[in-house]
């Protein structure tokens, strides 16, 4: 797809960022929203821990807080799942330490006591995106990265497909962007002989 943004109504191919350079390239773009510290730990909790954009964004801080792990309820399947946090423990206690006491949500909307919309969560993502020139960049990037790295670390699709609660092996392998392509240069880079 081009890299040119979609007219109303049109929807974007979202992908995986598949190198530490675009992840760390994305994080920075998102510190320099007004909301920095919000919107790079929304995304950061997003990529390490494969979470919806809607369960995400309607994490509590008693959820979370001092926390290495917790059960969640995905709202989009019903299924429950532990969600793992250690690789964000620190960031989540100084993000938290920002908040005044009476914040019930993680990510608080400036408007109401409620949380940030997936839709805001949508337009904070795409902005950085579009900061570090990247078009294919949506809320989805965040579970497809988790993904997309989750499994080149280790290979294992059965265990991601669990994670993602998917019905098969090939919607988790599609889900991450292992296209034709991808599986094509994995298969000339080895060598038999």
């Amino acid at each position: 797809m081009a890299n040119t943004k979609p007219k109303k109504g049109m929807t974007i191919d979202v992908q995986p960022l598949k190198t530490k350079k675009e992840v760390n390239d994305l994080i920075e773009a998102l510190g320099m929203s007004q909301n920095g510290l919000r919107d790079q730990l929304l995304f950061k909790i997003g990529v390490t821990t494969g979470l919806r954009c809607g369960d995400l964004v309607a994490l509590t801080v008693e959820q979370v807080k001092g926390k290495s792990n917790f059960k969640i309820q995905e709202d989009k399947t019903e299924k429950g799942r532990t969600v793992y946090l250690n690789n964000v423990m620190a960031d989540i206690a100084d993000y938290i330490e920002t908040l005044p006491e009476s914040i019930v949500y993680l990510f608080p909307s400036r408007k109401g006591d409620s949380h940030i919309s997936t839709t805001q969560a949508y337009r904070i993502i795409t902005k950085a995106g579009d900061m570090i020139g990247n078009q294919s960049i949506g809320t989805h990037t965040m579970r497809k990265t988790f993904g997309y790295i989750y499994y080149q670390e280790t290979k294992d699709v059965a265990t991601l497909m669990r994670i993602f609660n998917h019905s098969s092996q090939r919607i988790t392998l599609d889900y991450i962007g292992m296209t034709d392509k991808t599986i094509e240069e994995s298969i000339k880079s080895i060598s038999f002989f």
